[in-house]
C-alpha cells in the first residue's frame, strides 16, 4: 500500500518542492458536475460545447482547484495541513483526458501564524500552463506516516 507522508511547519523551507499528477478523465468530469451541480453544458454536451470557443468540451476550472487541494493534502504539506485559501487564474482550457502536472513550490513561511505560502502551477501533459495560483495552508504539528486510503468507488448513471 502507498504511503502518505506529511511535512510539519518546522520541517518545510522556502524553495521546498513536489508535484501531483493526474489524468482527467470523463468520469472526473461527470461525477465533478453531480457533487458540485454544475451542469454548464460546456462541461457536459458535446453538441453545444463544438459552438463555443473551445470548439469541445473542457473540465470545469474549479475541477482543476480540487486537483491543487488534492495536491496539498496529499503531497505538500501532506496529511494533517489545513487548506486555508486559494487564488487561481485559468491560462487555458482543460480537456478530457488531459493529464495535468500540479507542481508546487514553498514561497513563504509565516512564523508568527505557523502558515505557509505556496506557488501552484499546473501543466497540461505538453507542458502549456492551464492554471498558476498561490495557496495558503496550516501545516501539521505533528509527523504522520500512514497509508494512503483507497478512492471511493461510485457510480454514475
Amino acid at each position: 500500500m502507498t504511503k502518505l507522508v506529511n511535512y510539519t511547519y518546522d520541517e518545510l523551507e522556502i524553495g521546498q518542492t513536489a508535484t501531483y499528477v493526474r489524468q482527467v478523465t470523463e468520469r472526473d468530469i461527470q461525477l465533478f458536475a453531480a457533487v458540485s451541480g454544475d451542469t454548464n453544458p460546456v462541461h457536459l454536451d458535446a453538441e453545444y460545447a463544438a459552438t463555443t470557443q473551445f470548439g469541445e468540451r473542457i473540465a470545469h476550472g474549479m475541477l482543476t482547484g480540487a486537483l491543487v487541494s488534492a495536491a496539498l493534502a496529499l503531497n505538500l504539506p501532506g496529511p494533517g495541513s489545513i487548506y486555508l485559501g486559494q487564488s487561481l487564474k485559468f491560462r487555458s482550457p482543460v480537456l478530457i483526458d488531459d493529464e495535468l502536472t500540479i507542481q508546487l513550490e514553498v514561497t513563504e513561511k509565516n512564523d508568527r501564524r505557523q502558515q505557509v505560502t505556496i506557488a501552484c502551477t499546473v501543466l497540461n501533459q505538453h507542458g502549456k500552463k492551464v492554471a498558476t495560483g498561490e495557496a495558503t495552508a496550516m501545516p501539521p504539528k505533528e509527523k504522520l506516516i500512514i497509508d494512503k486510503p483507497d478512492e471511493p468507488i461510485v457510480r454514475v448513471e
